[in-house]
């Protein structure tokens, strides 16, 4: 997992071409501009999910991993926390489903071994393969504009 700003998206460029791209897309688009919806940005290889929601608290939210995608996801607007921790050794409450590249893991299992981060505004969270997240959730009810870049491994 990487949690940074916009403005130190250099320091990550090199780890792949694809986040490269992602991490650029990012840092070039007015997403205030953008309706909520899907927009392809490399066919299947990078695509890009604009969203409005409100934060949920923790306790109602799963974990979730992802297995073919590696989730860019950056705060355009409001704030959230997000849940954290190491997939290794963790059993899903819901098998993984190809389709939607996701497994959930349940909270209550998971929460004492979990960590979590706050995500403001001009933040992006970085998630591979390995790592459990809980994006999302706040004490507080926020509204957030987020964009989810998934970037194919």
């Amino acid at each position: 997992m990487i949690v940074d700003t916009l403005a130190n998206r250099h320091i990550y460029q090199s780890l792949s071409p694809r986040l490269a791209t992602a991490l650029a897309h990012l840092a070039s688009t007015d997403f205030s501009q953008l309706p909520v919806g899907n927009y392809p940005l490399d066919g299947d290889n990078i695509f890009v999910i604009v969203n409005d929601y409100h934060t949920k608290h923790k306790s109602t939210e799963p974990f979730e991993v992802h297995q073919k995608y590696i989730d860019v996801q950056y705060v355009f607007s409001g704030e959230e926390e997000f849940g954290y921790l190491p997939l290794a050794g963790q059993t899903p409450s819901k098998p993984y489903f190809d389709k939607h590249d996701y497994a959930e893991f349940d909270y209550e299992a998971n929460k004492a071994n979990a960590s979590y981060v706050q995500l403001k505004a001009g933040m992006f969270a970085i998630f591979f393969p390995g790592d459990m997240h809980m994006p999302g959730t706040g004490d507080i009810a926020t509204a957030v504009r987020k964009v989810v870049i998934k970037v194919k491994i």
